[in-house]
């Protein structure tokens, strides 16, 4: 902006400088062309008005310019505060927190997904160890487990949630922790969200891959965690996003289930924000999907 008015304002002195050098010019040649010195006045006296006239007119132009750039710059600005402030009361009014709750259940999960998913190079619902390659689960399928995670929620403030991403997952158990991350380093793994008629309560449904050898979780036994950390996206069905970190605090069981299934009785569970509510725009796997 500063390069522009520049510009102009060295565009008019140029003009001004060669209108002031033509009437000199004329007043020099006027006296040779003329012997009447009262003809070479008015001559003088109507140049130099022109002159003056037109170095007025200029620069009022020029500063009714420089007057409406600021005008429509601050205008501008005004209606991109009013915009934002707008999109922030709209996302503080349309977000959705929710808490984890009842009994969390792990389990191996259904082979008709793993071939649905896995084996057709599909990774969206699937959390992988961040100790294996996922090429490789996806070339030697075989060579791994399948789990799913089972967790009943409810919605403690905001709106009804349209979809959850998790960006990580940790275990712990006696002090060794046990990471799960996306296969996709540029989104995150998508969750089922599924509603029990049973219960009338929703659920958030992740899948996991581990090793073959890894001692994660074995379904002939009972498998002892102390804690669950999980990174999370949640979108309200409003389109508003709040990213936090969710901790849970549970009862390990005393007996696995017939079908092989761990059932953890959640004692504790907090929900702690690491962005505040933002209008999500469209991106991840539904961009991908078009």
């Amino acid at each position: 902006m500063k390069k522009n008015k520049s510009h102009i304002f060295i565009i008019i002195l140029i003009i001004s400088a060669i209108i002031f050098l033509l009437a000199c010019s004329l007043i020099v040649f006027g006296k040779e062309l003329m012997d009447d010195s009262y003809e070479i006045g008015v001559r003088l006296a109507t140049v130099f008005v022109a002159f003056a006239s037109f170095c007025s007119t200029t620069s009022f132009s020029y500063l009714v310019y420089l007057h409406n750039k600021s005008v429509n710059k601050a205008n501008l600005d005004a209606n991109m505060r009013a915009e934002m402030f707008r999109e922030l009361q709209f996302a503080s009014d349309n977000y959705s927190i929710i808490e984890f709750m009842d009994r969390m259940l792990i389990y191996e999960e259904s082979p008709r997904y793993i071939e649905k998913y896995i084996h057709k190079q599909n990774i969206e619902f699937h959390m992988f160890d961040s100790t294996i390659n996922v090429e490789d689960v996806l070339a030697n399928p075989q060579n791994y487990r399948y789990l799913s995670l089972k967790i009943p929620f409810k919605v403690v403030e905001g709106k009804v949630v349209a979809s959850i991403y998790f960006e990580q997952l940790k275990f712990e158990r006696s002090g060794v922790s046990f990471i799960f991350v996306s296969g996709d380093t540029k989104s995150d793994t998508r969750a089922y969200l599924l509603y029990n008629e049973n219960t009338k309560r929703q659920n958030v449904i992740v899948n996991l891959v581990v090793p073959g050898y890894s001692d994660f979780f074995f379904p002939d036994q009972i498998n002892v965690f102390s804690k669950i950390k999980m990174n999370i996206l949640i979108t309200s069905l409003l389109g508003v996003e709040v990213r936090g970190v969710a901790e849970l605090y549970f009862t390990n069981p005393e007996q696995k289930e017939g079908d092989g299934s761990n059932t953890y009785n959640i004692t504790s569970s907090n929900f702690t924000l690491s962005s505040m509510p933002i209008i999500s725009i469209l991106r991840r796997k539904e961009t991908n999907n078009n």
